[in-house]
């Protein structure tokens, strides 16, 4: 239950002073242009600008901290709408439709299409938090490794769902992907395929491979063309149509709240994030969806329920770091930072003491939502202009930025080489009909899934009969194979021409 009287002292919280006020579209302002360049992330941007929150009040230096992940959360589907260069991990699915529309002249609409889903998917994802902090905090606690493996395992089966049309290939390239993801030292503190380079230690780049096998295998296709853009007429940059594009968004208003639903869900497990939701989000989606041929051809549905999902599991990550004090990923790592510096420690004795507090910061962010749609169409104007830059001009200037940037996030030759290697990997993989996102989708995985299995077998005594133990993860084992499923058995039942009291076998009809 919301506490009026807390809420009320959130108010006087946020409106005593005018630094929240003026640090939080600086923030959106950062995050933005940090999610828009490729190569750089959101934690880079929080990591650079924390030692600026020790001269703040803790709740503005939270709400500045926030805001550029809010901001970093839509900037980086700009280039993966115009250059089909997943700004961040989260945008990986964005490509997938809001890139085809970049491309036929629809990339005003893509754009705003994105930035409703973001800004809705945001406020939503916060709101759940308001309303069910301490029971998401309670559930967290009853997840282990077993269902954090089932989680991961999920996630896998997006291999298949995505797959349509080529399911053999991409199994085959989603092994690929598993085997690339466990590269480096292990959980046992075995090191695999590192080929004695103190580099691979760490594994490989993700980061660094995902520009390589989007953006950089996407540039070599792009030498023979002119433009983004191929029709002079269509690479008008018009408000009017960035309007347009961000109303038939919120149109969709059922897609956004699926996607929110799943992404604060996903959001709330440490260690899975937005990355996984934006892929789980796409994928539902398109399995619901009678027209699923459409997806992955420029359908807007696919960029709604894609970043609708990746901004909405701020917030489910939010309700990890404030009720128990855990990171969900990189970015609440810095925000743990944070928490430190001001002496601050998470948890449920923060949340009782404290919730002014904690609804100050949920308010906070709410406004941010309101905030980044002006902020958002003033970048947008400006970033549309990309359209009409030739491509003689971008391609090499958005080679130099991802090989800079895949530098920054490696400290060396590591990040750089990866961007080649995987660049000439998804080339090959197009032009051989190859699903890329399953070779993405194992990488991204695959770490993750190895992990959580062997401290399962630890945890259960060397023994996987744990995860008959576990009810909630029977619960999210079957829920996954229902999910999976239900397509072909939809198909089988509901079938043209099928009857009710027909003998036909399911084959025939």
């Amino acid at each position: 239950m919301i506490d009026l009287n807390a809420l009320s002292g959130a108010a006087d919280l946020l409106l005593a002073g005018w630094q929240a006020w003026l640090v939080v579209p600086l923030g959106l302002i950062i995050g933005i242009v940090f999610g828009m360049l490729p190569g750089l992330s959101v934690p880079i941007a929080m990591a650079v600008f924390l030692p600026m929150t020790l001269y703040m009040e803790f709740v503005p230096a939270i709400l500045f901290l926030t805001s550029i992940f809010t901001g970093g959360g839509f900037g980086g589907a700009v280039p993966a709408i115009l250059m089909n260069v997943p700004g961040t991990t989260a945008a990986v699915a964005t490509c997938f439709d809001g890139y085809p529309m970049a491309r036929r002249g629809q990339h005003n609409e893509a754009l705003g299409i994105a930035l409703a889903a973001s800004t809705v998917g945001t406020a939503i994802g916060y709101i759940l938090l308001l309303l069910l902090l301490e029971p998401i905090s309670q559930a967290v606690l009853l997840l282990g490794p077993p269902e954090l493996f089932m989680i991961a395992l999920w996630g896998l089966t997006l291999i298949a769902a995505l797959s349509e049309g080529s399911f053999w290939r991409g199994v085959l390239v989603g092994c690929v992907g598993l085997l690339a993801g466990t590269i480096g030292m292990s959980s046992r503190g075995t090191m695999r395929g590192t080929f004695d380079s103190a580099y691979l230690l760490d594994g490989i780049p993700v980061v660094s491979a995902l520009i390589g096998l989007f953006a950089a295998s996407e540039l070599f296709v792009l030498i023979r063309s002119s433009y983004i853009v191929e029709d002079e007429a269509a690479r008008e940059v018009r408000f009017s149509k960035l309007f347009a594009g961000f109303f038939l968004g919120l149109r969709n208003w059922p897609m956004i709240l699926r996607g929110s639903l799943i992404g604060t869900s996903i959001g709330t497990v440490p260690g899975v994030g937005s990355t996984v939701a934006n892929l789980v989000s796409y994928s539902i989606a398109r399995n619901r969806d009678p027209d699923k041929e459409s997806y992955g051809k420029g359908n807007p549905k696919g960029v709604v329920a894609a970043e609708s999902a990746n901004s909405s599991s701020e917030g489910g990550s939010m309700a990890t770091l404030l009720a128990l004090g855990l990171p969900g990923g990189a970015g609440t790592a810095i925000m743990l930072g944070a928490f430190a510096m001001h002496n601050v420690t998470g948890g449920p004795r923060f949340i009782s003491d404290h919730k002014d507090i904690v609804y100050a910061i949920i308010a906070g962010n709410l406004v941010q939502a309101v905030l980044l749609i002006g902020i958002g169409m003033v970048f947008l104007r400006l970033s549309l202009m990309i359209v009409k830059v030739p491509l003689r001009i971008l391609i090499p200037t958005i080679l130099a930025l991802t090989i800079l940037g895949s530098y920054a996030l490696s400290g060396n030759m590591t990040g750089p080489i990866a961007v080649v290697a995987g660049a000439i990997i998804g080339w090959f993989l197009k032009q051989n009909g190859f699903p890329v996102v399953a070779l993405v989708i194992g990488l991204l995985l695959g770490g993750m899934a190895e992990g959580e299995l062997l401290r399962s077998y630890q945890l259960g005594g060397s023994s996987l009969g744990i995860f008959l133990e576990r009810p909630i993860a029977l619960g999210i084992l079957a829920v996954m194979m229902l999910s999976a499923l239900w397509p072909h058995i939809a198909k089988r039942l509901f079938a043209p021409g099928r009857l009710p009291g027909t003998k036909e076998r399911l084959s025939d009809v």
